[in-house]
């Protein structure tokens, strides 16, 4: 038998072993469902306090629904469970499914707080638990390709990053702010493409210009020296944006998030003097390149790598550390943050 196919029909059955479940149905929660049933894995149940959209959805996917997720985990033999709920409930949830002997997928950010994150994280390793957190975004295939283009060093010495994240507020959520909700996003990515933390929250501002609650803009500077990255997030643009653009000394690139699309732009200059001797650099218009992408719901890809180190005992490619490292700089940069 082929070998590839040997490992595909192998991967498919070992699937169908693991029994699974999904706590919280809501936008992220429903999508894990779904994501887990196509790829071939046993849904087993799922649990929510709305009961409507509970039996719905465990309707949709022929599983068991439960109200109360203690009930699930204490009647069902769960390998896997997904947390998909408001952030104040991470560690409650998270902790009660690592003494169940479920390995986790907890959706970021991985806790409200550094002490809930560290609790979280200490539990896991004691229950010798795979601890995952869902930074989305590392998945995204065009992220993965500007990862590699930056390693192969195309686009030289990295000046500087400007990431867009904005767009309309989501009537959905209930706890978080557009720090913790989508600049996190970016802080992951940006710690995940230059392989470092930043060394300091240079500058941080958020306000709340619509919703009286919470915040709903924010611009923050982090400097990972050298380079300098700029992240503005809001939930009052009309339109949706997700960008992702790197200025080096050898062109620039410009990711778009959501359609997984990534141009590079290869610089052309020449060092040259003048009539009067002075140095200069002389520009020719840049060659744009689209770079070719195979393109994926990262959602998916994510849960299938979670699965991967479950069967195969590697290693997640967002760990619990990652998602503790994503969360201090977030918290950081909300705490520095001048309030407009």
């Amino acid at each position: 038998m082929n070998g590839l196919r040997w490992f595909y029909i192998s991967f498919v059955k070992m699937l169908a072993m693991l029994n699974v479940g999904v706590i919280g149905v809501g936008n992220m929660g429903k999508h894990h469902a779904r994501v887990y049933s196509e790829l071939g894995a046993n849904l087993v149940a799922v649990s929510d306090i709305n009961e409507i959209a509970g039996k719905e959805l465990a309707s949709r996917f022929k599983c068991k629904f439960y109200k109360d997720y203690k009930e699930m985990l204490q009647k069902e033999k769960l390998n896997v469970v997904s947390i998909a709920v408001p952030n104040f409930l991470h560690k409650e949830i998270a902790l009660a499914c690592i003494n169940a002997g479920a390995n986790v997928l907890v959706e970021k950010p991985i806790a409200n707080t550094i002490e809930d994150a560290k609790e979280i994280i200490s539990a896991a390793k004691k229950a010798n638990i795979k601890l995952a957190v869902g930074h989305i975004e590392r998945f995204n295939p065009a992220v993965l390709k500007l990862k590699e283009i930056l390693q192969e060093g195309k686009l030289g010495k990295i000046v500087s990053i400007i990431v867009k994240r904005v767009g309309l507020f989501p009537s959905q959520l209930k706890d978080a702010n557009v720090v913790t909700d989508l600049a996190i996003h970016d802080i992951d990515v940006l710690i995940f493409l230059l392989g470092k933390n930043p060394k300091n929250v240079v500058f941080s501002r958020a306000g709340l210009a619509l919703n009286n609650k919470r915040e709903d803009f924010a611009d923050i500077v982090l400097d990972f020296e050298p380079e300098l990255a700029f992240v503005q997030v809001n939930w009052i643009t009309p339109v949706k944006i997700r960008t992702l653009c790197v200025t080096g000394t050898n062109g620039y690139a410009e990711l778009d998030y959501a359609t997984q699309e990534l141009t590079l732009f290869e610089s052309n200059f020449e060092k040259t003097f003048d009539s009067f001797g002075e140095f200069m650099i002389k520009f020719s218009a840049a060659d744009a390149k689209s770079v070719n992408i195979i393109k994926g719901e990262p959602l998916k890809l994510e849960i299938k790598n979670f699965l991967e180190s479950i069967e195969y005992n590697k290693e997640y490619f967002v760990t619990g550390e990652d998602g503790l490292r994503a969360l201090e700089i977030t918290l950081q940069a909300l705490a520095k943050a001048k309030h407009a």
